[in-house]
């Protein structure tokens, strides 16, 4: 495994929580794959909490560990994506997202991308610091970063760390600009920071909202914040002077694209400046844990809303190829796109502002004393 044995400095609340996944499958690097005995299982976890847990609802404590990467921004080369540097203060993402494409990544990690993706966090301690040092090195362009394009900045650990809001005093400091995706409601406690960046337009921020029903949200987004919170987050940003948008998203035809007027619509009573979204991916192993998730919640759809997500797949559950990833292809994509852009039009919405580096500075450093 990667990750550094020793752990960060929070303690694993032992409590049960509701998770996006049922199980953990196999890495798909690892040639072993351990299986627990079911029956054992249960009695230990049982003498754990002091009573009988059933065999199928084991307890299940989220992990931290201390993330001992010596760099923190990454660049990325794919074409169809508008951004070059991005930062994740966090490996893995306790929101426990069910369709998240960012699961098989932990792969590398030695984890699997089903419930080691939601329960064992890697926390980037040194984040802050490494950021002020990349930022003030001479070699460093000023450019925008976003900042969540793999994991969420403001899932719920982040209320106790502030990593992420320590890193965005950095770039404030620096005038560096900066794009923030995130679900968390928890983006309106930096309101503060990020309203003095919008001052040089250089900070905005996409809520993604996936679907308004909320009892919906409890299964496929477990930890995340309900939609109500995400709406009120943006009202707040908003209202602070901060440009704010909405990233439908992703949209999983045959179970949320009917949403798509009224989420438009909600965002745009909120104070949203620009809306956009973009189709779901099921990369790897993700295709699996999404097929059980639809059995187990929506067994007499599953096999509709499989077959439209081909229909928009070439046929198949994912679509690696750059460009047709994000947007999906046939009728039924087209349907869906033709049905945002209906909706964004009669939203009248009047867009998000450019991002702007020509503001960037490097703090002059602290004279010493001579006493």
């Amino acid at each position: 495994m990667a990750a550094s044995p020793r752990q960060a400095s929070l303690t694993p609340r032992r409590r049960l929580v509701s998770r996006g996944v049922a199980g953990n499958p196999a890495n798909r690097f690892e040639k072993f794959a351990y299986e627990a005995d079911p029956e054992a299982e249960g009695v230990d976890a049982g003498r754990w909490l002091g009573e009988l847990q059933e065999p199928e609802d084991p307890p299940l404590a989220t992990e931290y560990f201390h993330d001992p990467s010596r760099t923190l921004l990454a660049t990325n080369s794919s074409p169809d994506i508008g951004f070059n540097a991005s930062l994740n203060p966090y490996r893995g993402c306790q929101h426990g997202c069910t369709y998240c494409f960012a699961r098989p990544m932990h792969e590398y990690l030695g984890f699997s991308a089903g419930l080691d993706f939601e329960t064992k966090i890697l926390v980037k301690n040194d984040a802050p610091a490494l950021l002020r040092k990349t930022l003030g090195k001479p070699s460093w362009k000023p450019q925008v970063v976003s900042i969540g394009a793999a994991t969420d900045p403001y899932q719920p650990v982040e209320r106790r760390l502030r990593l992420t809001r320590r890193c965005i005093e950095v770039f404030a400091e620096f005038r560096n600009p900066i794009g923030i995706v995130t679900k968390g409601s928890l983006v309106a406690r930096d309101t503060d920071l990020l309203a003095e960046m919008a001052q040089d337009q250089a900070a905005v921020v996409h809520v993604s909202i996936t679907s308004l029903d909320d009892s919906l949200r409890r299964v496929l987004e477990p930890r995340a914040a309900s939609p109500r919170k995400r709406l009120a987050a943006v009202e707040h940003l908003a209202k602070a002077g901060v440009p704010v948008g909405v990233m439908v998203g992703p949209v999983i035809p045959g179970l949320t694209d009917s949403e798509i007027p009224k989420l438009v619509q909600a965002a745009a009573d909120a104070g949203a400046q620009g809306v956009n979204h973009i189709l779901l991916r099921l990369p790897h192993g993700v295709k699996e844990l999404f097929e059980d998730w639809l059995e187990r919640h929506f067994p007499e759809r599953k096999q509709k809303i499989l077959n439209r997500i081909r229909s928009v797949r070439d046929g198949r559950l994912n679509d690696p190829r750059f460009h047709s990833r994000h947007t999906g292809s046939g009728v039924f994509a087209e349907q869906i796109h033709q049905l945002f852009e209906v909706a964004t039009r009669r939203a009248d919405l009047p867009g998000l502002p450019e991002l702007r580096t020509d503001a960037f500075r490097r703090p002059e450093p602290p004279q010493l004393s001579l006493f």
